[in-house]
C-alpha cells in the first residue's frame, strides 16, 4: 500500500530534499570566506564544482549559494574577459525590484566551467519598497544639505554645452530622482538598509558633486558619495612636472590644438582662462607647433597645459599597455582636462585644487600651498578614480573610501614610474622623480604630501587602526588619512621589506617589483573587490588575485599575504594561515550550549560562549594518521534538555572547509546532559600538520558545518595530526555514531522524535521513535504554565489557537519521554 503524507509531511519533505541538495552543492565547494554579516564574499568551486556549474548558468550558481529568495533578483550589467582566460559576468542585486545600492556579485568562469564567485550580496527581509516622501520633496532635502549658492543647472551657458557635449537636446545637470535600496551611513558599516532618493547634485558654487542619498520615509539624509574627490584640501596629488615632451596633437586651419587623436576617442586640453565655466572655455592654439617655453612658460603658466595633455596621455598608455584596458572605462572614452580654473574668478587667489568631476579633470593653478596642479600622477590619481568607478566602484566613505583613494595613489606610482622607464625622460627641464613620495613638486610648505614607504612621515597610519588612524566623521570618514594603509601594503610588495611592525611583530615581504604588484592590485580592483568592500575584504580579494596571476602558493601569494599581515590585516602566509573557514554560530543559546569538549590533552569545560567560541590558540592536541581516537562532549541545559543534534568534524586535508568526503568524523543526537563520546579513525592519508576540528550542536538535524542558526553552539580547536601525507589526498570512512549516557543511536530519524513543520502555522506532525503511539502530548510556554487549548489527535497536533511564540512539547510513549522546542508563527 502506498504510504500517504499529510501537507505538513510533505513541508518536511521538502525541508529534507532542501538539505540534501545543500549537502550535495557542499562537496562543490574548495572555500568559502564569510564576511562580517554571515553572507559569502568569495566562493571557490573543485573539480566537482567546476565540473557542475557552467558559465551559462551564472544566475542558477547564485540563487544556490546565496540562498536568493523570491523577493531577491540578480540582473546582469556586464560580462569582460581578461588576458588569463576568464570572463566575469557581473551582476547588481535588487529587492522586490528596487536596486541594492553598491551590493554586486560576479560569476568568474574559464574555458566555460564556473571557477568562484564573488561579491556583496544584501539579505533583505520585510522592507517596505513604498516612499511616502515623494521625489520633489527628497530633492528639496538634498539640495538643503549641500547648501550651494549656484548650481550647475542655473548657468543656461553650461546646460547648452552639456547638451552639445552629449549630443542630446534633453540632455541636464538638473537631479533626476531613483528610488534604491542603500544602507544608513550614519550608523556605519552595520547601519540598516533603507528605502531612499538617489540624486546626482553638481554645484557650482562652492563646487562639488556627489550622490546624494535621502531616506524615502524619514526625508534624512543617510548618504552623501562624493562624485569629485578634492585633492588640494586633503593633499592627494603628484610628484613632478614632465618637461618637455613630444606629443601628437590636431590641427586645425587656424593652427595646431591641444587634441591627441589616436588614443581611443581623443584625448584634450582647453584653457578655462581663470574662469569656472567648461563651456567658454578654448583652445590652445599654436601656429608653428613649436610649442616653446618662450611662448607658453609666461605668467599665465601657459606650459601647464602640456603637462595635464601628456600626463593624460601617459595614463592612457599605461592603462592600455599594461593592463590591456581601453581609456577608464575600457570602452575609449575621450579624456578631456581643463587647465587655469578658478572656482571664484576675481578673487585674485588661484584655485589650490584637481579632481576629476565624474566627466573631466580640472585643474587649479594653485595659490599659496601648491604650485599649478597639472603634475603626472595628479593626472593618474585623479584618472585612477574614473576607472575605480567603472569597475568597483568603491563608496567614498570610510574603508572603501579609504581604499578608493589609495588605488589612486597606486596608479600614480604606477603611472609615474612606467612614464620614466618605458616613455623615457627628455634632456628639457625633467625634475627628480620619487616613486614613493607623493606631490614633493607641488607642495610649497612641506616636503611632500603623502609617503607610501612611510606614511606616518605625513600623519598617515602603515598600520590598520594603529597610529594616526582617523576615527572621526571629516573628509568622509578619514579617507585621505587611512589610505596610507593601502599604500604601505602595495609599497610592501613592490619594494620588499623586512622589519617589526606597531605591535612589535617581525614580518619579511619579498619585493615583486612595481609592475607585477599593480597587476594584483588592479585584478583585485576589477574583479573581485565591490562598493562596500572593506580592508578584510580586499585582503582576501588580493590573495585570490595575486594566485590567479601567479599560482597557489607562489611567491606572489606569500608576498600579499604577509604584506597585509605587517600593516595588520590577517596573519602571515603558510601552509595553513592562507585558509579562511566559513562561519558557523548559534543565534540563541539561552536554552543550550556546549559545556565540556575533550580530545586526547584538550580538556575544556565552559558556560556559553555566545553561540561560538574560537579555541583554535589553544594547545593542539596531537592525532595520529591511522590510530583510533575519541572525542567527547556534552551539553549545558538551562531547564529543560532537549535533543541536539551534534557534528564533528575535521578538516584532514587542510583545505578550508568540511566538505571533503570521512571529515565528518561523529554525528548523532541526544537530549542527554551527560557525557556523550564518539570514536573515529583518522585516516592513513590525512595531511599532516595543525587543522581545524569543528564541534556543532543544534537543535535542527539539518545544519550542517557552515550554518547560521538559531539553538546551540559552535566551538573551533586546532588538531596536530601527525605521521600523514605530505600533501592532501586522502581517503576512507571515518564517520562515527554517538554513545553515553542515555544516547540515541543508529539513523537520527528513526530514534528521535520528529516534530514538522517548526516553526509552524496551524497544525504539526509528530511521529515517535519506530512509529510508536503517543500516549501523552503536553504544551508549556516560557513560563512552564501548561497551554490547554492545543488538541492531539491521530498523530497531528493543532496550534492554531496558540499565540506567536516559543512553546515546549512533552511527549510519551508510555516508556520514554522525549522534549522539543516548537516556534508558533
Amino acid at each position: 500500500m502506498r504510504k500517504q503524507y499529510s501537507a505538513a509531511a510533505l513541508l518536511m519533505l521538502g525541508a529534507l530534499a532542501s538539505t540534501t541538495a545543500q549537502a550535495q552543492d557542499a562537496t562543490r565547494i574548495q572555500n568559502k570566506i564569510i564576511g562580517a554579516d554571515n553572507q559569502p564574499e568569495l566562493v571557490v568551486f573543485n573539480a566537482a564544482g567546476k565540473a557542475s556549474y557552467k558559465a551559462a548558468d551564472a544566475a542558477v550558481v547564485l540563487r544556490q549559494q546565496l540562498s536568493l529568495t523570491t523577493e531577491d533578483q540578480m540582473l546582469s550589467v556586464r560580462t569582460e574577459a581578461d588576458q588569463l582566460g576568464f570572463t566575469h559576468q557581473k551582476f547588481s542585486q535588487y529587492y522586490k525590484g528596487v536596486k541594492v545600492e553598491h551590493a554586486s556579485y560576479s560569476v568568474h568562469a574559464k574555458s566555460g566551467a564556473v571557477e568562484s564567485i564573488s561579491g556583496d550580496f544584501e539579505k533583505i527581509t520585510g522592507l517596505n519598497t513604498t516612499p511616502s516622501l515623494n521625489e520633489a520633496a527628497a530633492l528639496a532635502q538634498a539640495l538643503a544639505s549641500v547648501g550651494a549658492r549656484k548650481y550647475m543647472w542655473q548657468n543656461a551657458a553650461e546646460e547648452a554645452g552639456l547638451k552639445r557635449q552629449e549630443n542630446n537636446a534633453k540632455a541636464t545637470y538638473a537631479p533626476k530622482g531613483e528610488l534604491v535600496i542603500v544602507r544608513d551611513a550614519r550608523r556605519g558599516e552595520s547601519g540598516p538598509m533603507v528605502l531612499a532618493w538617489k540624486f546626482n547634485v553638481y554645484a557650482a558654487q562652492p563646487i562639488s558633486r556627489a550622490f546624494i542619498y535621502v531616506d524615502a520615509r524619514s526625508g534624512e539624509v543617510v548618504l552623501k558619495d562624493d562624485i569629485i574627490k578634492h585633492a588640494a584640501a586633503t593633499g592627494t596629488f603628484a610628484t613632478a612636472y614632465s618637461g618637455s615632451r613630444s606629443m601628437a596633437d590636431g590641427t586645425t586651419t587656424n593652427g595646431y590644438y591641444v587634441r591627441e587623436l589616436t588614443r581611443g576617442n581623443g584625448i584634450e586640453t582647453y584653457n578655462c582662462k581663470k574662469g569656472n565655466s567648461y563651456t567658454n572655455a578654448v583652445d590652445f592654439v599654436d601656429g608653428d607647433n613649436n610649442w616653446t617655453s618662450t611662448e607658453y612658460n609666461n605668467t599665465n603658466m601657459d606650459n601647464t597645459a602640456f603637462d595635464a595633455q601628456f600626463g593624460a596621455q601617459a595614463t592612457y598608455d599605461y592603462w592600455k599597455n599594461v593592463h590591456a584596458r581601453n581609456s577608464y572605462d575600457n570602452a575609449g572614452a575621450k579624456i578631456k582636462s581643463y587647465v587655469h580654473f578658478d572656482d571664484t574668478p576675481g578673487d585674485g587667489v588661484g584655485y589650490e585644487n584637481a579632481y576629476w568631476n565624474g566627466s573631466v579633470m580640472t585643474y587649479g593653478d594653485g595659490a599659496t600651498r601648491f604650485r599649478p596642479l597639472t603634475s603626472m600622477d595628479v593626472c593618474a590619481h585623479e584618472i585612477g578614480h574614473a576607472v575605480c568607478s567603472s569597475t568597483a566602484n568603491l563608496t567614498y566613505s570610510n574603508e572603501s573610501g579609504a581604499m578608493n583613494e589609495g588605488f589612486s595613489d597606486i596608479w600614480g606610482a604606477a603611472v609615474e614610474s612606467y612614464a620614466v622607464n618605458t616613455l623615457g625622460a627628455t634632456s628639457s627641464g625633467v625634475k627628480a622623480k620619487s616613486t614613493w613620495l607623493i606631490g614633493e613638486e607641488i607642495d610649497k610648505v612641506q616636503a611632500a604630501l603623502r609617503s607610501m614607504s612611510d606614511p606616518n612621515a605625513f600623519n598617515q597610519p602603515a598600520y590598520y587602526k594603529g597610529n594616526y588612524w582617523y576615527t572621526g566623521t571629516g573628509d568622509n570618514g578619514g579617507v585621505h588619512t587611512n589610505s596610507g594603509v593601502l599604500n604601505y601594503w602595495y609599497y610592501l610588495i613592490s619594494a620588499g621589506k623586512t622589519g617589526t611592525d606597531e605591535k612589535g611583530v617581525s614580518y619579511s615581504v619579498s619585493g615583486l617589483g612595481i609592475s607585477a604588484s599593480a597587476k594584483i592590485a588592479y585584478r583585485t580592483l576589477s574583479v573581485y573587490l565591490t562598493s562596500s568592500s572593506t580592508y578584510s575584504n580586499c585582503r582576501s580579494a588580493s590573495i585570490q588575485a595575486a594566485k590567479d596571476l601567479y599560482g597557489a602558493g607562489s611567491t606572489a601569494e606569500q608576498s600579499v599575504t604577509n604584506a597585509w599581515a605587517a600593516v595588520g590585516v590577517g596573519a602571515k602566509y603558510s601552509s595553513t594561515t592562507t585558509v579562511t573557514y566559513c562561519a558557523s554560530k548559534g543565534t540563541n543559546v539561552t536554552y543550550e550550549w556546549i559545556d565540556y569538549v575533550k580530545l586526547g590533552t584538550l580538556a575544556r569545560t565552559s558556560s556559553a560562549d555566545g553561540g561560538y567560541y574560537n579555541g583554535t590558540a589553544l594547545a593542539a592536541p596531537s592525532i595520529g594518521a591511522g590510530t583510533s581516537q575519541t572525542v567527547s562532549f556534552s551539553a549545558g541545559f538551562s531547564g529543560t534538555a532537549y535533543t541536539e543534534y551534534w557534528k564533528v568534524y575535521i578538516d584532514y586535508n587542510q583545505d578550508g572547509d568540511f566538505t571533503d568526503a570521512s571529515e565528518l568524523v561523529v554525528s548523532g543526537s541526544s537530549s542527554s546532559t551527560g557525557t556523550l563520546s564518539g570514536t573515529f579513525t583518522v585516516p592513513s592519508t590525512a595531511k599532516t600538520g595543525n587543522t581545524r576540528m569543528r564541534l556543532v550542536m543544534s537543535d535542527a538535524s539539518a545544519t550542517t558545518s557552515c550554518n547560521s542558526y538559531n539553538y546551540g553552539e559552535t566551538e573551533d580547536y586546532t588538531v596536530s595530526i601527525t605521521g600523514g601525507a605530505a600533501i592532501a589526498g586522502f581517503s576512507g570512512s571515518t564517520s562515527s555514531s554517538l554513545t553515553g549516557n542515555t544516547s540515541l543511536l543508529g539513523d537520527e530519524a528513526a530514534r528521535t522524535l520528529q516534530v514538522y513543520p517548526n516553526p509552524a502555522t496551524d497544525a504539526v506532525r509528530i511521529v515517535l521513535p519506530g512509529n510508536a503511539e503517543a500516549t501523552m502530548v503536553t504544551v508549556t510556554d516560557l513560563r512552564g504554565a501548561r497551554v490547554s487549548t492545543t488538541t492531539f489527535s491521530n498523530g497531528t497536533l493543532n496550534v492554531s489557537s496558540l499565540a506567536r511564540g516559543m512553546y515546549t512539547l512533552t511527549v510519551s510513549d508510555g516508556q520514554k519521554t522525549f522534549h522539543q522546542r516548537l516556534v508558533k508563527q
